[in-house]
C-alpha cells in the first residue's frame, strides 16, 4: 500500500491515451488493482497565435529572457494560475508574467517592505510583538485579516488534498489584494502614528501584520517559493536569537492548518458587504467625475435583506472614511434616492395578452415605487384580469436631483452630490494634501519623516480654505508646523483646483 498503488500521476494531456491508459490497462491485467489514486493533467502551451510553439517559426519568446527579465516567480504563478491546471491550452504571452509581476509580486513585496520600514523606523523588535493583546483581544480589522488567512489556509488545504490544483492559486491572489488593498490600506495611520509608552493598538497592527506576512509566506511558498524566502529569512531567520532554534527556511517549514478559533465567518461575510458598498461608491465617483479628495454630505445604502443592513450600520465609520462622505444611511425603500417607474416587457407580454396590452401597459405605468417593490419581491399582482409578476415588468430607476445611484445584486447605494461651502473648502485642503504628498516623494523623504511646511497663496478663499483645516492637512502630511506667509522666494508652484499656492516643505529638525 506504501508503493502502490501510487497516490498521483501527473502528465499532459496528450498522454490520456498514452501513458494513463498503458498503466491502467498494465495495472487491471497484472495486478487487477488501479495503477493511481489520482491524476494530475496539465494542459499544452501554445503559442501566442494559438499554434504549437516552433523553433523554426520562433513565434515564442526567449524562456531565458524572460527569466532574467521577470524572475522565476512570475513565471512559475503565471503558468500555476492559468488554464494548464484545468487540462486546457495555454496562449502564452509575455505580457501575461508582466502582469503576475504587477499584481502578484510586487504588493506582496511591497506589503513586506511596508511592514520592515515601519518596524525599523518604530524600533519594534519581537519582544514587542509578544507583548501584543491576544488575536481574540484585537481590533476588528486585525481579527477580520486573520480570520481570512485560516479561511484561505483550510480552503487551500481542502483543494490541495483533493487534487484540485486549478482551486488552489486563485484564492491565495485574491488574499494578496484583501491584504494590500484593504487591510494595510485601512490600517496605515496606525502604523504612522507616534509610538506611545503603552499602545496596544499600534502593536496589535504589527503584531498582525508579522503574523500574516510569516504564515501566508508559507501558504504561497509552493508557489512563489524564491520571494517567499526572501521574506522568510527576513522575518524569521535573521531575527532569531543565536542559540535560538527553528526551520531555517520556509520550504523547511509545516505547511499551515488552520486555526478554526480565529475564524469568524459573521465578520467577513460583513466586511465583504462594506467592500461592495465601496466598490459601489468609488464607481458611483469615478463615472460622476467627482474626486475621491471631494467630500460629499452622504451616501445611502438601500438592501432589503437584513445582514446587509446590519453590517452597513455596523461599519459607517469605515464607509465614510473609504468614500470620503459625512453621513452614511441606510434604507429599505429606495424612493429616498430615486424615482421607480416601471414599463410593460413587451416581448413577454404581447405574445401572452395580445390587443389587451394596451390597457394593462398603462395600469404597469402608473403602478406606484411600493407596487413595483412588491412584484419584484416575488408578488403577482393582477391587472385587468391578467398576473403580472416580475419577469413581465421592466424597471427604471431615475435618480432624484443631486443624487446618483449604482446597484449590484440585493445592493444599491445612492450619492448626494450637492456641495455646500464647507464640503468645496475640505476639498481644496484634501487636494493640498495630494500635493504635498507628492512633493514628498519628489524630495526622497522618508515615510516617516516630518516636515515644515510654508506657503503663500493670493486667493482668498484658499487660504481661507487651508486655514480652516490646517490640522487635517498636518495630521495627514505629518507636518509639525504649517505656516502661510505673504510671500516665498522659493518652492513649488502648484494649482489646487483652479487655484494657485507656492509650497516649500522641508524636513523638520
Amino acid at each position: 500500500d506504501l508503493k502502490f498503488p501510487a497516490d498521483f500521476i501527473a502528465e499532459g494531456l496528450d498522454q490520456t491515451r498514452g501513458w494513463f491508459y498503458t498503466l491502467l490497462v498494465l495495472a487491471s491485467a497484472v495486478f487487477d488493482e488501479i495503477p493511481f489514486r489520482n491524476c494530475v493533467v496539465n494542459g499544452l502551451i501554445l503559442a501566442e497565435d494559438g499554434h504549437k510553439m516552433s523553433k523554426s517559426l520562433k513565434n515564442y519568446p526567449d524562456p531565458m529572457k524572460v527569466l532574467s527579465t521577470y524572475g522565476a516567480d512570475p513565471l512559475r504563478a503565471y503558468l500555476i494560475n492559468s488554464p494548464l491546471l484545468r487540462a486546457e491550452p495555454l496562449r502564452f504571452t509575455e505580457a501575461g508574467v508582466k502582469e503576475v509581476t504587477r499584481t502578484v509580486i510586487l504588493p506582496l513585496w511591497n506589503a513586506y517592505s511596508f511592514f520592515t520600514t515601519y518596524a525599523e523606523a518604530d524600533g519594534i523588535t519581537r519582544r514587542d510583538l509578544a507583548d501584543a493583546p491576544p488575536p481574540g483581544d484585537r481590533p476588528e480589522l486585525d481579527r477580520w485579516v486573520l480570520s481570512m488567512l485560516q479561511s484561505l489556509i483550510s480552503r487551500v488545504n481542502e483543494m490541495m488534498e483533493g487534487y484540485y490544483l486549478y482551486a488552489v492559486v486563485p484564492p491565495m491572489i485574491e488574499f494578496i489584494d484583501h491584504l494590500t488593498k484593504w487591510y494595510i490600506r485601512r490600517s496605515r495611520r496606525r502604523f504612522w502614528r507616534v509610538r506611545a509608552a503603552s499602545d496596544n493598538d499600534k502593536l496589535s497592527a504589527f503584531a498582525t501584520l508579522y503574523d500574516v506576512l510569516v504564515t501566508f509566506s508559507k501558504v504561497i511558498a509552493p508557489v512563489l517559493p524564491f520571494v517567499t524566502e526572501e521574506i522568510y529569512q527576513g522575518l524569521v531567520v535573521t531575527q532569531r536569537e543565536p542559540d535560538e532554534q527553528g526551520p531555517v527556511a520556509v520550504h523547511l517549514s509545516d505547511y499551515p492548518t488552520a486555526r478554526r478559533d480565529l475564524i469568524d465567518g459573521t465578520l467577513e461575510q460583513q466586511m465583504a458587504i462594506v467592500r461592495s458598498v465601496v466598490t459601489l461608491g468609488r464607481s458611483l465617483r469615478v463615472t460622476n467625475g467627482l474626486r475621491v479628495r471631494q467630500p460629499l454630505h452622504s451616501i445611502t445604502v438601500f438592501g432589503k435583506e437584513q445582514q446587509i443592513l446590519e453590517a452597513v450600520n455596523a461599519h459607517t465609520s469605515i464607509i465614510a472614511d473609504e468614500l470620503n462622505v459625512k453621513q452614511v444611511i441606510t434604507g429599505v425603500d429606495e424612493s429616498a434616492g430615486v424615482d421607480i417607474r416601471a414599463k410593460a416587457n413587451f416581448r413577454t407580454l404581447g405574445p401572452r395578452l395580445g390587443v389587451a396590452i394596451r390597457e394593462v401597459a398603462s395600469a404597469i405605468a402608473e403602478l406606484s415605487g411600493d407596487s413595483i417593490e412588491s412584484i419584484l419581491d416575488g408578488t403577482a399582482v393582477e391587472i385587468h384580469g391578467h398576473r403580472i409578476t416580475a419577469g413581465d415588468i421592466v424597471v427604471q430607476r431615475t435618480p432624484r436631483p443631486g443624487m446618483v445611484v449604482a446597484a449590484e445584486g440585493p445592493l444599491s447605494v445612492a450619492l448626494d452630490v450637492n456641495l455646500s461651502d464647507d464640503l468645496r473648502a475640505e476639498g481644496l485642503a484634501r487636494e493640498l494634501v495630494n500635493r504635498i504628498q507628492q512633493l514628498r516623494r519628489d524630495d526622497g523623504l522618508a515615510v516617516s519623516d516630518r516636515i515644515a511646511v510654508t506657503w503663500a497663496t493670493d486667493d482668498a478663499y484658499l487660504a481661507e480654505a487651508l486655514e480652516r483645516h490646517r490640522e487635517m492637512i498636518m495630521t495627514e502630511v505629518l507636518a509639525q508646523s504649517f505656516e502661510r506667509v505673504r510671500t516665498l522666494e522659493d518652492g513649488q508652484i502648484l494649482n489646487v483646483d483652479g487655484a494657485t499656492v507656492q509650497v516649500q516643505i522641508e524636513r523638520a529638525h
